[in-house]
């Protein structure tokens, strides 16, 4: 086995490779600080930088690399720097709307096989976050893992019951329940990773998703400070190397606690999410059925019902307004720099001009 499939650079990956950049060498992305970034051969870490072409004609968040990504890259002094040339095309990708007011992507993780969302059995514990969660990996057609921590913390009857309330909006889904100080439940969560395969986990701060890592890897490679009492968040204390490789050979994309998670641009993923709504809608009397105020809509008689609760309803109907929103923002956004672009060219094709008179 070569070193780069060792990074999960498999079959599909070969087959969409230029073969007119095969001077470059593939590496993979496994962390990154704003135009800095830390690629992998396989072989050794390699600090890594964008060229100024690349940065000079990325538009959008969506074409810079990001942590999980396969990129062409020269190196240099002895394999010690990387400058990315280009990337290759995405198998998946998990993207958010970028925190605060900024209407924009933030790239979460890339080529990822399945993703493991992870929620704790106390105070964090919402199905509604977790609908957010599935709309942006049901996106790209990502599997989802939920995993349920902290236990202990509450009975099993319990545990059972937080579970069906999953079950009833994802009949199909797997969920395990661990606690990270039973070494069996760790044990049991081994066993969902496959050789080769790209994992990311998602969840809030405080879930004991840094433990969790900890206890996979057998070492303490991440530090977090005691859980706050006032929200119930672990801070960390340390950088984080995102990804990681497992004893077996399987790969894990960490991410830091998201506290905001919007969505933009996610149809696919709220139909995928939210299947059984997005089934009634084409009983629904008007095609352009917003499932709100309308007469003859098939979702709304269904939650009088009582066939879908009204948390769950409001819920898509809140992340489909935002979505819309967020998108429609973006566009805009979008046109007015290209026009900006257009002007600045122009003006400086004016100025070159005028200097050569």
């Amino acid at each position: 086995m070569n070193t780069l499939q060792t990074l999960g650079f498999d079959n599909w990956f070969q087959d969409k490779l230029d073969l007119s950049k095969t001077d470059f060498n593939i590496v993979r992305v496994i962390s990154v600080n704003k135009n800095s970034f830390v690629v992998s051969n396989g072989v050794k870490d390699i600090y890594a930088e964008l060229t100024g072409k690349f940065l000079f004609n990325s538009d959008s968040a969506l074409d810079l690399p990001t942590v999980g990504d396969f990129v062409s890259a020269q190196l240099f002094d002895d394999d010690t720097l990387a400058i990315i040339q280009d990337i290759l095309p995405r198998k998946s990708l998990i993207k958010r709307k970028a925190a605060g007011k900024k209407i924009d992507y933030q790239l979460i993780a890339a080529n990822i096989d399945i993703a493991i969302v992870m929620q704790a059995l106390d105070s964090n514990f919402n199905i509604r976050r977790l609908e957010r969660y599935l709309v942006i990996v049901n996106d790209n057609n990502i599997t989802p893992i939920i995993l349920l921590s902290k236990s202990d913390l509450i009975s099993p009857e319990e545990v059972e019951e937080k579970k069906k309330q999953i079950l009833g909006i994802l009949p199909e889904v797997k969920i395990i329940s661990f606690s990270n100080n039973n070494l069996s439940d760790i044990e049991n969560i081994k066993s969902l990773f496959t050789p080769h395969k790209t994992y990311c986990l998602l969840g809030s701060s405080g879930v004991g998703k840094t433990t969790l890592l900890n206890n996979l890897i057998h070492q303490e490679l991440y530090k977090t400070q005691p859980i706050r009492e006032k929200d119930g968040r672990g801070k960390h204390t340390t950088t984080r190397r995102e990804l990681i490789i497992l004893e077996n050979g399987a790969i894990i994309i960490d991410n830091p606690g998201m506290r905001e998670l919007g969505v933009i641009s996610n149809e696919s993923g709220l139909s995928d999410t939210f299947t059984e709504i997005d089934e009634l809608a084409d009983r629904c009397k008007y095609r352009d059925c917003t499932h709100t105020v309308e007469a003859g809509c098939a979702v709304l008689e269904a939650v009088k019902m009582g066939e879908i609760s009204a948390e769950r309803h409001n819920n898509y109907i809140k992340i489909y307004k935002e979505s819309l929103y967020n998108e429609m923002s973006y566009v805009e956004k979008r046109q007015k720099d290209k026009k900006f672009g257009k002007f600045f060219h122009s003006t400086m094709k004016d100025v070159k001009k005028m200097k050569g008179r």
